[in-house]
């Protein structure tokens, strides 16, 4: 049923749990929504070894229902629900659900991102089986192994690198002759011996059967056919924020990123946003907390100092 909040919180990744339960510390009337109920990219994630506290590393799903416990403990109200609409202008704010409209003080907006698939046989399914698209997440679970990086950005030449820290090859994929990559990096990558390139190619498919095996690879000039033995792929052809509710609410840039100050306030005063949906740069859980966090403690102080809103 529609309702009345000081906060509604949409999108329940570490940035949305996080600023729930600050904001339900605060004793403010906050719901959260998620079509999910919560836990974000870090459902769909094995064991996560960066996460300060867990020095044996926790499984994702395991993360995630820790945050999810914590936050409902001290109040916050989780709803299975998407948010089809934001209508932002005016005060109160209006956030739109399949069961009506409800009524907001302010707005966190923390729906995160999602990276582009390649929508090859094998992707889905072998998904923290050695599929990844994260490199700072995942890279150390390969150490000493072959694996392959799909790409040709800043970001596939960039975690490459990082993931030669750990494997002992990395091959990297792109489907063009020339990378996309700014020049210093593409130097550094090809100054890196552990680092193999091949051009002109694309995946066909990821084989494996409980873990990646190997890669069906084709040279797009010639149609040749050849299999690439690896222990995992990073896939990195970009990534796209889950803003497509917000459309015309909040300012955002020419990728869909949230536009967000130094404050995480958006373009629209009484509403901020956090994570992944507004952050291009680290895209972690722990930074995503942070924000998070950052973003419910300005709330309470913004509600505090307009009490007629």
């Amino acid at each position: 049923m529609p309702g009345a909040y000081d906060l509604v919180i949409i999108g329940g990744g570490p940035a949305g749990l996080t600023a729930g339960l600050y904001a339900a510390r605060a004793r403010l009337n906050v719901v959260m929504f998620d079509p999910t109920g919560g836990g974000g990219w870090l459902v769909k994630t094995t064991t996560i070894e960066n996460y300060p506290g867990f020095p044996d590393g926790i499984q994702g799903p395991d993360l995630a229902e820790l945050l999810i416990r914590h936050a409902v403990k001290f109040g916050l109200r989780i709803v299975e629900e998407p948010v089809t609409a934001l209508l932002a202008r005016h005060n109160p704010k209006r956030v739109v659900t399949p069961s009506g409209e409800h009524e907001a003080r302010a707005v966190i907006i923390s729906t995160g991102s999602r990276p582009m698939m390649l929508g090859v046989p094998g992707e889905q399914e072998l998904q923290g089986r050695g599929v990844s698209y994260c490199a700072t997440c995942d890279a150390a679970l390969f150490e000493g192994q072959d694996v392959a990086v799909v790409g040709g950005g800043d970001a596939a030449l960039d975690e490459g690198i990082e993931i030669t820290r750990h494997a002992r090859t990395v091959h990297v994929i792109h489907r063009r002759d020339t990378f996309r990559a700014e020049r210093v990096l593409q130097e550094s990558a090809f100054a890196n011996k552990k680092m193999k390139f091949i051009f002109d190619t694309v995946v066909d498919s990821i084989n494996g059967e409980k873990t990646v095996g190997s890669l069906s690879l084709r040279n797009v000039l010639t149609g040749d056919a050849s299999e690439l033995k690896v222990s995992g792929v990073f896939i990195f052809i970009g990534t796209r924020p889950n803003t497509d509710f917000v459309k015309d609410a909040v300012k955002v840039d020419e990728r869909g990123y949230i536009v967000t100050n130094q404050f995480h306030e958006t373009s629209v005063k009484g509403v901020w946003a956090a994570g992944d949906v507004q952050d291009k740069i680290y895209r972690q859980a722990i930074t995503g907390a942070g924000q998070g966090a950052a973003a419910a403690i300005l709330v309470e102080k913004y509600l505090h100092e307009h009490p007629s809103i």
